[in-house]
């Protein structure tokens, strides 16, 4: 499975912990950078990120910030995506199972690394539960119609 992932200056750490771990895992990471701790603009490389996944050449995607909220927004403009700001195990599963998220948004400086991997473990490892949730998703992708998002 392909995974996007993407960061700026100060997600770089846990964005190259995070591949090295996925390769590891059987996946297969599609780094969009940064790829530097110089100063960095997220859009740059969040936007990127989601859009491959929006357009199917990524099947999920992680994007890391200090605190993951400015790429999670930055993700969420695209429409298709629903990327979702964990920052614990039980939020990365249940927003699979009723959310059907295809991206998860991450802090550098708000999780620690190793429960971060275990976050990263249980978003790409829970399915979607379909059924009533299926029906709340279809709804949002109706909002994003009407907005034009």
């Amino acid at each position: 499975m392909k995974i996007a992932l993407a960061c700026d200056h100060g997600g770089l750490n846990l964005k190259n912990k995070l591949i090295a771990h996925l390769k590891e895992n059987g996946f297969e990471p599609v780094d969009f950078g940064t790829n530097t701790a110089d100063s960095c603009d997220y859009p740059d490389f969040a936007l990127p990120a989601a859009e491959a996944v929006a357009n199917g050449n990524c099947e999920m995607g992680i994007v890391v910030c200090s605190t993951g909220i400015g790429v999670s927004i930055v993700a969420n403009k695209v429409p298709g995506v629903r990327c979702a700001h964990c920052h614990d195990s039980y939020c990365a599963e249940f927003t699979r199972l009723h959310n059907n998220a295809n991206m998860l948004a991450l802090g550098e400086k708000v999780v620690g690394e190793g429960y971060a991997l275990k976050i990263a473990d249980t978003f790409l490892k829970t399915k979607f539960e379909g059924g009533r949730h299926q029906r709340r998703v279809d709804k949002i992708s109706d909002i994003e119609k009407k907005y034009g998002k």
